[in-house]
């Protein structure tokens, strides 16, 4: 199935020409990453392809220009606004759907959720989630192994995530950096399902 009005050539070339190199190439790992993981867990492989090559779109547009596209055509959490590291979230499911044709909601909310992530991901979140932590193009090698040997486990996407969420809020920490509120209840969320 198609999932954009555009083929994937064509996506890819526009890709290359708004991301820098380094970025390029963490989308087709993180792309790569989410058809083995949807393959895994029994998703449709070629959406979770889709959704992680779009996933960063966005992500070298200017602050300016995100916070412009933010102001006039979407609705962002306000906890959302904390980190420009996130803005480009929102703004990259916008592209999918604006200027590819992506139609599919649950592309776009992957797309959408997969910096910050949400309560009650469904399993397909969770993989685009995971993949762009854990793809192999750009992402430590061994923090990547250590997350997907949980994988394995009873109950392994959750463990998946709750470890990528201690990692992330150790790093928030580190820098000395905000932490949106949704993080942590997400956190607690995991913890909570993991431990029963």
């Amino acid at each position: 199935m198609n999932y954009t009005t555009i083929s994937k050539e064509e996506i890819e070339n526009w890709l290359k020409a708004h991301l820098k190199p380094e970025r390029y190439d963490h989308s087709l790992g993180t792309a790569a990453c989410a058809k083995e993981l949807a393959l895994k867990f029994n998703l449709d492989p070629e959406k979770a392809y889709m959704a992680g090559l779009l996933h960063d779109a966005a992500k070298c547009f200017t602050n300016e220009k995100l916070l412009d596209i933010i102001h006039k055509n979407l609705e962002v959490e306000e906890c959302e606004m904390l980190n420009y590291k996130t803005l480009h979230a929102p703004v990259s499911a916008y592209i999918a759907e604006k200027d590819f044709g992506v139609t599919d909601n649950e592309i776009l909310s992957a797309i959408r959720w997969h910096t910050l992530g949400k309560i009650d991901m469904t399993e397909f979140e969770k993989i685009i989630f995971l993949a762009d932590k854990i793809e192999p193009n750009t992402r430590d090698k061994d923090y990547a192994n250590e997350v997907k040997g949980l994988l394995d486990e009873p109950n392994g996407l959750n463990k998946a995530l709750l470890q990528c969420y201690k990692s992330t809020i150790k790093s928030l920490v580190k820098r000395e950096l905000k932490i949106c509120l949704l993080t942590i209840e997400i956190y607690n969320k995991l913890l909570e399902e993991v431990l029963e």
